[in-house]
């Protein structure tokens, strides 16, 4: 597997990947919650951050990071592929070639606080609310 530059031609298959990965393991959003936050990631989230992609052998995209200064702002994984090391590849390649050394996680989300953790980031503070001001509560990361 090999890490690629994405296009913003990929971001309609990027948003695909993020609505599945988002529906295998974020069941405390609701799909007026999905609704809400897929333009805001088409138009804004997208474009505003350093975007880096697995693909299959087919050419379909597996899963992304996407990051800005030293902190990862999303990665996303469909679950079709998960538990397969694309996390992994992808949140390396991020420490290696952008320096990340922060990400803020979905407190409601174990699977990813853990994997988060078992990379080597530990808890620096917590918020009650997400960016947005929704209810979610968010663990500030650093390695």
């Amino acid at each position: 597997m090999i890490v690629e530059n994405v296009l913003p031609e990929n971001y309609a298959e990027m948003l695909n990947v993020w609505e599945n990965s988002v529906r295998a393991t974020h069941d405390f959003i609701t799909e007026e919650d999905i609704e809400f936050f897929k333009p805001i990631i088409m138009q804004q989230a997208f474009p505003a951050v350093t975007l880096r992609c697995v693909k299959s052998a087919a050419g379909s995209i597996l899963g992304f990071v996407g990051s800005h200064d030293v902190k990862v702002e999303m990665l996303f994984i469909s679950n079709e592929a998960r538990g397969k090391g694309i996390g992994k590849l992808l949140l390396q390649y991020a420490i290696e070639q952008f320096g990340i050394s922060k990400v803020d996680v979905n407190e409601q989300n174990p699977q990813a606080v853990g994997f988060y953790q078992h990379m080597g980031f530990k808890v620096a503070s917590r918020s009650p609310l997400d960016d947005m001001g929704k209810p979610f509560p968010i663990l500030h990361m650093t390695l």
